[in-house]
């Protein structure tokens, strides 16, 4: 085997370990966040009130604490805790930050896993031929998932899982005619509990039934919703972008319900989800090109792009710290000043020390970069061996 063939087949297999990485990451927490005081001693809150960013949603961060002094008979859901502290200086709940992102996420990874299974590709054919089949796999399955009627049942189950916890707790500002939804939340709730953990994860049959589960969840708590509405009310139809509407618009209103206020912000969100679908497929054509090249810019956009991810990471979720820090409600108990919140290392909100640092799915981000780094660099000597 010649060196350049060589280096041909170890590029190509440090680009394949890096696409393996985008699992893990999808699944694994990104960030964490906690808050520490007084009222939450480090007896019962070792952590803090800790919740995990995903890219599939936020994920409780508290695990049960067995003392002899301290009975739980399961851990607190602490972005339920966190959001409570938040409203009340009229921060909107977790759940309203990044919905288009938590939704799309799953297909922008496989968008990048495509380009970088085009990148792997030296012949401008083999390569077109592969990203342009994987493109028209995403779509198809995209269009169905976002548009299609039913097409949640597409969909991650966790990203469904996350869209359910954050409707499964009461709050002491829901008006008493919320009893019944309430009280279908909880029956749901119980019914999941109940399911048998034991039986393996993998079997299709056992993910399908959770992951319908989770649909009639929230299907019931849609349907709950329009009972209540005084207009027009709108059937279900399971649709991502009905979710993301729906979902967007109960988490603001969790705790403000002010209809003047929310209404504009469920419409701008709304349209803005369909942009960022529309904008994914017209990427689609712009790698197409990049695909038919084998030298210039457009070729290493395959794998550059992906390298960003940790950067695009930080941006967005620095990007939402700043929305939640200044678009607060004026329904809040108390006023603050708009604020940044800490992006990384501590901080200092009133007598609550906030913690915000990365979790070990960021690092698989920038495993998966250097790794791109590596296999982009090994790329380039093939290519120049070649030219000599």
């Amino acid at each position: 085997m010649s060196a350049t063939s060589r280096r041909s087949v170890i590029g190509g297999l440090i680009i394949l370990a890096a696409i393996a990485l985008l699992i893990p990451i999808y699944n694994a927490p990104i960030w964490w966040v906690s808050l520490n005081a007084p009222q939450y001693p480090e007896e019962a809150f070792p952590d803090g009130v800790r919740i995990n960013f995903h890219l599939n949603g936020v994920f409780s961060g508290c695990e049960k604490v067995e003392k002899a002094e301290i009975q739980e008979e399961e851990a607190l859901d602490c972005v339920h805790e966190m959001d409570t502290i938040n409203h009340y200086v009229g921060m909107y709940p977790i759940a309203a930050g990044g919905p288009i992102e938590l939704s799309l996420s799953i297909f922008l990874l496989s968008f990048i896993g495509v380009l970088l299974l085009g990148f792997i590709f030296t012949r401008p054919l083999v390569r077109t031929s592969v990203m342009g089949a994987g493109f028209i796999v995403i779509a198809v399955w995209m269009g169905m998932t976002w548009l299609g009627d039913g097409g949640l049942k597409y969909h991650n189950a966790t990203y469904l899982a996350g869209r359910v916890s954050v409707l499964g707790e009461a709050t002491e500002d829901e008006p008493a005619q919320l009893t019944s939804g309430e009280a279908i939340i909880a029956r749901l709730k119980a019914s999941l509990e109940e399911s048998e953990p034991g039986e393996p994860a993998g079997e299709p049959e056992e993910g399908q039934s959770e992951k319908t589960k989770r649909i009639e969840q929230l299907r019931e708590v849609f349907d709950q919703d329009q009972k209540r509405l005084q207009g027009e009310s709108a059937d279900w139809n399971g649709s991502g972008a009905q979710l993301l509407s729906w979902h967007y618009r109960k988490s603001l209103g969790r705790y403000f319900n002010d209809p003047q206020e929310i209404g504009p912000m469920v419409a701008k969100m709304s349209r803005a989800g369909h942009v960022a679908f529309w904008v994914i497929l017209g990427f689609v054509g712009l790698f197409i090109i990049a695909a038919h090249r084998t030298k210039g810019p457009f070729y290493w956009l395959l794998v550059l792009l992906p390298m960003t991810l940790p950067l695009l990471f930080l941006i967005e979720y620095s990007a939402w710290l700043w929305w939640y820090g200044h678009n607060m409600s004026s329904m809040g108990a108390f006023t603050l000043k708009p604020f940044m919140p800490t992006v990384f290392g501590q901080g200092k909100v009133a007598q609550f020390t906030t913690n915000s640092y990365p979790h070990y799915g960021f690092w698989l981000m920038v495993a998966f970069s250097v790794l791109l780094a590596l296999g982009a660099l090994i790329r380039r000597k093939q290519m120049q061996s070649e030219n000599d």
